[in-house]
């Protein structure tokens, strides 16, 4: 289930740094803030998957 979470919060990230570069080139700021949301929703999920890791030691 972990790596389950770790490849969603990948993709997530991946898929927020496109989005928020495409909104760039075409000069859309709305399109770059969700970018940048869905990035950060990537990383926060990233986080919570360290911090799990981190207390199974």
């Amino acid at each position: 289930m972990a790596r389950d979470e770790k490849a969603k919060a990948k993709v997530e990230q991946a898929k927020g740094k496109i989005k928020e570069t495409g909104g760039r080139a075409v000069g859309n700021e709305g399109m770059t803030a969700a970018g940048r949301a869905k990035k950060a929703k990537g990383d926060v999920r990233q986080a919570k998957e360290k911090t799990k890791d981190a207390f199974k030691q």
